[in-house]
């Protein structure tokens, strides 16, 4: 990785650390808040691609790990990962790698469609996928009350979706970063 590549990862590892300075929103139904910390996720990966987006949320779950005070409430530490959310941190960077991967292969024809379709499946929908049965496993769940718990994040997480998708746009316009995955 060239020097330039480390400040990028370690830049965007910062940014997913500061939208945790959000205050934590509990919500009803699930064992797991609302943070802004997903927008980092999709913010990495489509903005790096997937190896720079994925290394930096990568970055940020390792901060966590180690005890670091990066979540929303000043949480941090493998307690956490082992609780009922951290399915969805340890999720985090493979929803980075994943809306790079979708970013890089769209990126000749990269619109504000694209980037909503990037964002929604790495940054929203591997979360999901993950993180859910995680919190259903941890929290003792029953798995369809866990999902059917989950609905209430969907308004945030579409807001999101939609901040991540106009932000790469605009930066890919001004100062591209992600290079095109080459066609096989």
């Amino acid at each position: 990785m060239r020097s330039k590549d480390i400040a990028l990862v370690a830049l965007f590892a910062a940014i997913t650390v500061v939208l945790g300075l959000f205050p934590l929103i509990e919500l009803p139904l699930v064992p797991a808040p609302f943070t802004a910390q997903t927008l980092g996720v999709m913010l990495a990966g489509s903005i790096l691609g997937a190896r720079r987006g994925g290394l930096a949320i990568l970055l940020f779950v390792v901060l966590v790990a180690i005890g670091l005070p990066v979540l929303p409430g000043g949480r941090g530490g493998i307690g956490v990962i082992l609780g009922p959310t951290g399915g969805f941190i340890l999720a985090y960077p493979v929803g980075a790698f994943v809306t790079g991967l979708i970013t890089e292969w769209l990126w000749r024809r990269y619109n504000v469609a694209y980037a909503l379709l990037a964002n929604a499946i790495g940054g929203a929908l591997v979360l999901y996928v993950i993180g859910i049965p995680w919190m259903a496993m941890s929290a003792n769940l029953p798995l369809g009350k866990a999902i059917t718990g989950s609905v209430v994040f969907l308004p945030g997480d579409l807001a999101k979706i939609i901040v991540a998708s106009l932000t790469a746009v605009t930066v890919r316009r001004a100062y591209p970063l992600v290079q095109p995955r080459q066609a096989a």
